[in-house]
């Protein structure tokens, strides 16, 4: 192995004065060719996955987006709602976990008939 080189202290450079920031402004204004990406915030929904299901049930349907919208708050609502009685459940029966009896039954409690029996 070869002897390992001796470190030296790094050398600071000069640093460049400044202009005056009123200037730095000024030339910021001027060259305004530059504009600020904005940052989209990250929202979940589920609607890419209703327009997967809609093409699979009907393949030569369309829907708007205000339909996709209210669809969207439903499936929201419906898996809020099965949260909650899940939770409820485990608080019943003195659990600390959820787990898929829970949703299972909540299920069958929140979903009327046919689909209960279905999901």
């Amino acid at each position: 192995m070869a002897p390992k080189a001796e470190k030296k202290p790094a050398e600071k450079k000069p640093v460049a004065e400044k202009a005056p920031a009123s200037v730095e402004k000024k030339i910021s204004k001027e060259g305004g060719d530059k504009k600020k990406k904005k940052i989209k915030k990250s929202t979940e929904t589920y609607k890419i996955y209703i327009f997967k299901v809609l093409k699979q049930v009907h393949p030569d349907i369309g829907i708007s987006s205000k339909a996709m919208g209210i669809m969207n708050s439903f499936i929201n609502d419906i898996f809020e709602k099965l949260a909650q009685e899940a939770s409820r459940l485990a608080r019943y029966n003195k659990k600390p976990t959820i787990t898929s009896r829970e949703i299972q039954t909540a299920v069958r409690l929140v979903l009327p008939g046919e689909l209960a029996k279905h999901a």
